[in-house]
C-alpha cells in the first residue's frame, strides 16, 4: 500500500492529517505551503496538484464548497500505517498514571481509576472493561459460615484474583462439614477454568448431589451465580463531557447521538472483546472500519491488559480527528501499567 504514494504525496498527506487534527477545519494548499515551507519546499500550486491527486486516489475529501481538504477513512488508515510519528508520554504523565494506579488495592478500584486517568489526559471518551474471569484457572474454594443461614463462598483464581459470593442456606453447617465439602469441591474442580467448571459442574458433582447438608444441591442450582463472574461484562465509560466539547459535535442532534451511543454498553463490550486475547498490542479502527454503524463518525483505540491468566481491555473513543500520535502511546502505556501493577501486587502478597 505504501508504494501507491510517492514521497511528495506522503508528505502532503501527513500534513493534511496533522493540520486537520489540530485545526478542525479543512486544509488548503496555501495553508500547507505557508506553514510547512521549510519541510516541503513546494509552492502552493504544486501542493494543490498533489491534493488533487490524493483526492482522486481517495485519501482526502473535498467538503462542500471549501477550498480545503480533509482526510478520508482511507487517508487516516494510510497515516496510521505509514506516516504517524508517535509522541511519548511525559515523565510527569507516566509518574501520575503509575502512582494513581498503585494507590488502589482493589481490582475494580484500579480499573475505575484507569478510566478516570484516560479521560483526564486524553480528553476523549474512555472505555475500560473489568478482567474476564471465565478464562481464569480455578485455584481453590473456601466455605465460611457468616451467620446461621448465610454462607460466604470464596473462589480464588490462580492469577491471584479472588471473588466472594454470599449464599443463603437452610441452617447452620458444622465447620468440619464445610471443610470436608471444600476439600471435595477442590479435588473435583482442580485445574479447570471457570468456564469449564460452569459447563461441567453438574456432571462432576452429581454423585454427591444428595449429601445431607444440601449444599451441593444448592451449588448445582446456583452454578450461574457462582461460576459466571458478576464482572464478566462490567464496563466503565467516562468522559462524555469531554467528547461533546469536540468541534465535530456542537449540534444538539450530535449531543443526543452521543448520549444514545454511551448508553449502549453492548457496542463497547463488542469492540473491546475483540482485543481481550491480545495483551500488549494496540488496535485502531477508523470510521467505517468499525463494524457498528453508530461508530462510523468515530475512531477507537484499544489495548488489552493482563492479570495473570485473565485479561481485560481499555480504550478511548473520539472523533476521527483525534491526535493519534498522543492517544496510541497513552492507551498502550495505561494498559501496560495495569498489567505491571497487578503483577507487582501479586508478588508482594
Amino acid at each position: 500500500m505504501e508504494e501507491k504514494l510517492s514521497s511528495r504525496e506522503r508528505d502532503v498527506l501527513r500534513y493534511v492529517v496533522q493540520d486537520f487534527i489540530e485545526t478542525a477545519t479543512p486544509v488548503g494548499s496555501r495553508y500547507i505551503s505557508r506553514r510547512h515551507e521549510d519541510e516541503l519546499g513546494l509552492s502552493s500550486a504544486s501542493i494543490r496538484n498533489v491534493l488533487s491527486d490524493l483526492e482522486e486516489l481517495g485519501y482526502v475529501g473535498h467538503p462542500h464548497t471549501s477550498a480545503g481538504r480533509v482526510p478520508t477513512d482511507l487517508g487516516y488508515r494510510f497515516y496510521l500505517d505509514w506516516l504517524i510519528r508517535k509522541e511519548a508520554l511525559t515523565i510527569r504523565e507516566q509518574r501520575e498514571i503509575r502512582e494513581n494506579l498503585d494507590s488502589h488495592q482493589e481490582i475494580e478500584e484500579m480499573i475505575s481509576e484507569s478510566s478516570r486517568l484516560l479521560v483526564k489526559i486524553s480528553r476523549q471518551l474512555s472505555i475500560v472493561t473489568s478482567p474476564q474471569l471465565n478464562t481464569g484457572v480455578f485455584d481453590k474454594l473456601e466455605l465460611i459460615q457468616i451467620t446461621s443461614n448465610r454462607l460466604m463462598v470464596v473462589i480464588s483464581i490462580k492469577s491471584g484474583l479472588v471473588r466472594t459470593i454470599m449464599m443463603e442456606v437452610a441452617s447452620e453447617i458444622a465447620r468440619e462439614r464445610l471443610e470436608e465439602l471444600s476439600r471435595f469441591l477442590n479435588e473435583r474442580l482442580n485445574g479447570l477454568t471457570i468456564q469449564q467448571i460452569r459447563d461441567t459442574f453438574v456432571e462432576r458433582v452429581k454423585d454427591a448431589q444428595n449429601e445431607q447438608t444440601g449444599l451441593i444441591r444448592l451449588f448445582i442450582d446456583s452454578v450461574e451465580k457462582l461460576f459466571v463472574p458478576a464482572a464478566t461484562h462490567t464496563i466503565h465509560i467516562s468522559g462524555t463531557d469531554a467528547l461533546v466539547q469536540q468541534p465535530e459535535f456542537v449540534n444538539p442532534s450530535d449531543f443526543r447521538s452521543i448520549i444514545e451511543l454511551v448508553s449502549d454498553e453492548e457496542i463497547f463490550i463488542h469492540v473491546l472483546q475483540k482485543h481481550k486475547d491480545t495483551p500488549d498490542s494496540i488496535k485502531v479502527t477508523v470510521g467505517k472500519e468499525n463494524e457498528d454503524q453508530k461508530l462510523e463518525r468515530y475512531s477507537v483505540i484499544t489495548a488489552a491488559y493482563s492479570m495473570g491468566d485473565v485479561a481485560g481491555s481499555i480504550g478511548v473513543l473520539g472523533p476521527k480527528r483525534m491526535p493519534y500520535d498522543r492517544m496510541i502511546p497513552l492507551v498502550d502505556f495505561v494498559a501496560r501499567a495495569i498489567s505491571e501493577m497487578f503483577s507487582n501486587k501479586t508478588k508482594q502478597s
